[in-house]
């Protein structure tokens, strides 16, 4: 199958799911952005790592990378192989003394190890296909994402029940939420759409 080269993009704070972040990934070449909801610790890990920042006491993820390192073990790459259900499923690909291992891994996990091995991350283009959620041509894809917490009130209900609107609705509320950067309602209308379509 082929593979597609994923960047992360932007990594915002949840107004849906609380302790919850939005983690976009973006294609390397092609304009389109892969949303995916992590934890707060994942999300945590993984901006220490973007913004270098070294905590007093290694984390669980530089705890593993160092693990790693002793027993000359390297991370490839990670692929993000499946999605079900709106959960993405992520595999380390890893190299011990020129034996590759693959390893099921929670995506958020692995690209916070991804960032500290500064390892590629890939998806297949068939995921991209599904859930890519594709930019206008006059969109900055290295625009930073930000955190707005105003949200107006009608994005607000909109997040609430999307079973109530129909797929057409959906497709323009989606078309909205892309426009605005708004990665995370984005990506649950996409899996509402998916739902009801596949």
């Amino acid at each position: 199958m082929e593979k597609v080269k994923l960047e992360i993009v932007g990594l915002s704070y949840s107004q849906t799911q609380s302790g919850a972040y939005a983690l976009v990934l973006s294609e390397v070449e092609g304009g389109r952005r892969l949303p995916i909801i992590i934890g707060g610790f994942e999300a945590q890990a993984i901006a220490i790592e973007l913004e270098n920042m070294t905590p007093s006491r290694p984390l669980t993820h530089d705890l593993f990378k160092n693990f790693a390192g002793e027993f000359n073990i390297t991370l490839k790459e990670v692929l993000i192989y499946n999605l079900v259900e709106g959960i993405f499923y992520a595999k380390l690909i890893c190299d011990q003394n020129g034996e590759t291992h693959e390893i099921d891994a929670r995506t958020s996990d692995a690209i916070a190890l991804a960032v500290r091995f500064k390892c590629p991350v890939f998806t297949y283009a068939s995921i991209m296909d599904s859930s890519g959620i594709k930019l206008d041509e006059g969109d900055d894809l290295e625009s930073p994402i930000e955190v707005n917490p105003s949200e107006e009130s009608s994005e607000k209900e909109d997040k609430d029940d999307l079973s109530k609107l129909t797929v057409s609705e959906l497709e323009n509320q989606l078309d909205s939420a892309v426009e605005n950067e708004n990665y995370e309602l984005a990506s649950k209308i996409r899996d509402e759409i998916n739902r009801r379509t596949s």
